[in-house]
């Protein structure tokens, strides 16, 4: 996780910029490399030993949450992943497909129950029980969809509490939403005729 020092526009007034104290990810950094802030993918503009500074498009702005960030406030922060390693979750591109409002937390032990009411309810149609979903940039498991109320809810173990922003946030906060590229994908190709000319040519 990282904190938020600075929300505001450029030196030359033209656009906006985020200013972000980190550690983790500055290790082997350099400009124009991507961050995901919060499942935002974000790229480096500045950064020293402890903060790096990206700008924010004003796409970027109308489809996330981080104009509601301020100064102090936590983040979820990722490094690019590198194609050597295991992949744990779901490939999270952070491009947020939306917003969503956190509109219950309880607890079971010490897990974390958490429902989310989806803003753009064209989303639901790419979440799915037990398929992965991105909120604020930490790749979870949706455990049940509620049509009727355009939410779905997951449950975050007590180690996933601690490492990420989720858990600090109340009811009525909103949080960044990405769903899954493959189910996007596969509606193009049902969309496109695609499977069609497959069966007819076989």
């Amino acid at each position: 996780m990282g904190e938020i020092k600075r929300l505001g526009t450029t030196e030359n007034g033209a656009g906006f910029e985020l200013e972000i104290r980190a550690k983790t990810v500055l290790q082997g950094v350099h400009l124009g490399d991507s961050i995901a802030v919060n499942g935002t993918c974000l790229t480096v503009t500045e950064f020293t030993d402890e903060c790096f500074t990206a700008g924010l498009a004003p796409e970027t702005l109308r489809k996330t949450s981080l104009m509601e960030l301020g100064p102090g406030s936590r983040v979820n922060l990722e490094r690019a992943v590198q194609p050597a390693g295991r992949m744990g979750g779901h490939f999270v591109q952070g491009h947020v497909d939306g917003t969503g409002e956190i509109v219950s937390r309880v607890k079971e032990g010490d897990s974390l129950w958490v429902k989310v009411r989806v803003e753009d309810e064209e989303l639901l149609r790419y979440i799915v029980p037990k398929g992965f979903i991105a909120v604020d940039g930490t790749s979870l498991t949706v455990v049940d969809v509620m049509e009727e109320e355009g939410c779905f809810n997951f449950m975050m173990v007590a180690y996933t509490q601690q490492e990420v922003v989720v858990p600090m946030k109340s009811v009525g906060e909103k949080v960044n939403l990405e769903v899954d590229i493959l189910g996007k994908y596969v509606e193009r190709l049902l969309g496109s005729g695609f499977v069609e000319s497959m069966v007819k040519s076989s």
